[in-house]
């Protein structure tokens, strides 16, 4: 983790996701680099206090499904009310797919070819969406709403698989491409607001989703390299800069933070 330079002395942030992995760490690293206050929002209200305990003056922990518009803006509209103001929003909030890594696990272990389209369900394809990239247009929507009078920076968690697409998990690459387009609009948008949106694409990462990914699939994520996965800590140090106003001069960037796996 980065030791605090200061960089969000006195800011107001709310970062989602933030029950563990990606989120949890840029959380802690904003805390610890002089934000004011940090409000964390997860799902999860057993991750939070996992993380936070009951919580701090500075860390706020608050139960929010980003795939409900009402949870989100009512979570937005609490910093508000506390803080009159919103700096730095950071959506890491995002779900893989376990049943679709159930069966192409199963076909490696066979060695029969990968077949998920044909029976991917509508319930699937929404689950992703929901919160993927419905999730995604209610943070980054209400976070400009709440940003418009004085700006802020807007950074959003998407995945390396837009680029480097995953046989057998087409929904999941689906949702994360349409979440960088949206965010690439958006910030052309808002940047007369004063207010940059940027987009992280981690490759493969521990976090709690890698957990339950099966070895087989981990190893083929890095392309059966001595690539290691990347610790939160690292993809939070990318988030962080581009918060940050060192990054003063980015907007609209998708920044690739998958140790040369791929480059693009």
């Amino acid at each position: 983790m980065t030791n605090g330079h200061g960089r969000f002395e006195g800011a107001i942030a709310l970062v989602t996701g933030a029950g563990s992995g990606i989120g949890a760490a840029v959380a802690k690293q904003l805390a610890s680099e002089g934000a004011a206050r940090v409000y964390a929002l997860d799902v999860n209200d057993e991750a939070l206090i996992r993380e936070y305990g009951e919580g701090s003056e500075t860390i706020v922990s608050r139960v929010t499904d980003v795939s409900s518009s009402v949870h989100v803006n009512n979570a937005v509209a609490a910093v508000l009310e506390s803080d009159g103001r919103l700096d730095v929003v950071v959506h890491a909030a995002g779900i893989d797919d376990p049943e679709a890594k159930r069966v192409m696990t199963e076909a490696i272990a066979s060695n029969t070819p990968i077949d998920i389209t044909a029976d991917l369900t509508d319930k699937q394809w929404r689950r992703l969406m929901a919160v993927n990239l419905d999730g995604t247009f209610h943070v980054v929507r209400a976070a400009v709403a709440a940003m418009k009078p004085k700006g802020g920076a807007i950074v959003v968690i998407g995945s390396s698989s837009v680029f480097d697409t995953l046989t057998g998990y087409p929904h999941y690459a689906a949702s994360k491409a349409a979440v960088h387009a949206f965010c690439q609009a958006v910030a052309k948008e808002v940047l007369a607001f004063g207010i940059r949106v940027n987009v992280v694409a981690p490759g493969p990462t521990d976090t709690g989703m890698a957990a339950r990914t099966p070895d087989e699939l981990k190893t083929g994520y890095v392309n059966n390299s001595a690539v290691p996965y990347a610790a939160p800590d690292e993809i939070a140090d990318n988030v962080l800069f581009l918060a940050s106003e060192q990054a003063r001069n980015v907007v609209g960037a998708v920044l690739l933070s998958n140790r040369g796996r791929f480059t693009v």
